[in-house]
């Protein structure tokens, strides 16, 4: 019982107020660590509640980070997690959102590049492709740094614009 959202076919987990998770494609109860695999494998997953059909995604995928975080190796530094905090509530809580969700896809993008690059490469290959790897990963890192660049430039511009017209509404030109 799949559903589409953006065009694309979604499998429907379903969570009981006993917290079991249900999935409808498989029509069999999963477990929290078998949805980070779905998530893992790429599957475009929506979690609701099974009585009320809120949409829980978020929360059980914010669920899944924590126990990523809690289980030995975090991504995360405690200094960054107080950064993203401080932004809740801040005028600039939409744009940091917006910036941290595409730097993170440029950053997959590129991660691919890499590994599409290496398939199929004999122990020989891979042995020069490691050779020549810090020039093509620079040069790989400033691309995605200018586009990182680019992304916060256009971010100050739009914050810029915004303020701008914020003003102007109140009829104080800058």
């Amino acid at each position: 019982m799949s559903e589409s959202h953006e065009g694309a076919t979604q499998r429907v987990i379903k969570k009981y107020p006993n917290r079991r998770l249900y999935d409808t494609d498989t029509s069999s109860y999963i477990t929290l660590a078998e949805v980070k695999q779905l998530v893992m494998d790429s599957e475009p997953v929506v979690i609701k509640d099974a009585k009320t059909g809120e949409d829980l995604t978020r929360a059980i995928l914010l669920q899944i980070i924590l126990e990523e975080e809690a289980g030995g190796a975090p991504m995360f530094s405690e200094a960054m997690l107080a950064n993203i905090i401080r932004f809740y509530g801040h005028a600039m809580q939409g744009f940091m959102g917006s910036y941290i969700e595409k730097n993170v896809q440029m950053f997959t993008d590129f991660q691919s590049k890499l590994a599409e690059n290496s398939q199929g490469m004999n122990p020989e290959v891979w042995k020069q492709f490691m050779g020549m790897q810090p020039a093509a990963m620079q040069a790989m890192m400033a691309k995605y740094m200018d586009q990182s660049q680019n992304m916060f430039t256009q971010m100050q511009e739009q914050m810029q614009k915004q303020t701008e017209q914020m003003l102007g509404v109140f009829g104080i030109k800058r």
